[in-house]
């Protein structure tokens, strides 16, 4: 059985874990400074107001997580949320643990917001083809992005 559920300061060294093996993937392009972990972490400690983190367990082992960020938009009349990162075990892939991933999101996030954006790394097939069959649509736009750190 899966249960997605809010992380905990006792979480840590596994968030820790989990962020490691994202950045070293095939889901991104470019690995990031552990810093970055350490930053968003302690974001994530301190409030709900930009970030929220949850695990994703399966028969009480940890199979990956899902990292929501907030942000307005006058485009599209409100809150908006990044599926900032969402990651699975290759272990646990192909067994519905992505479509839970996304109920638990219409569930939990959808009612908060007006839009749900991502990002997906080019190649990525399999993600997008979920991704898609979830609802999500490509957006014509490019972004561009000025690096200050």
């Amino acid at each position: 059985m899966s249960i997605i559920r809010k992380i905990t300061p006792e979480d840590k060294s596994v968030y820790m874990e989990l962020v490691d093996e994202f950045y070293h993937s095939e889901a991104v392009l470019h690995p990031v400074s552990k810093e970055n972990y350490e930053n968003t972490w302690e974001e994530l400690m301190r409030s709900n107001e930009y970030l929220e983190c949850f695990l994703i367990e399966e028969e009480n082992v940890t199979a990956g997580f899902l990292l929501v960020a907030y942000t307005f938009s006058q485009e599209s009349g409100g809150k908006v949320c990044w599926l900032e990162e969402i990651y699975l075990r290759p272990e646990f892939r192909g067994k519905g643990l992505g479509k839970s991933c996304f109920a638990f999101i219409e569930r939990e996030i959808e009612p908060k917001v007006t839009r749900l954006r991502l990002e997906i790394e080019p190649d990525n097939d399999g993600a997008r083809r979920l991704y898609e069959r979830m609802g999500y649509r490509t957006l014509p736009y490019e972004q561009m992005v000025k690096e200050l750190r």
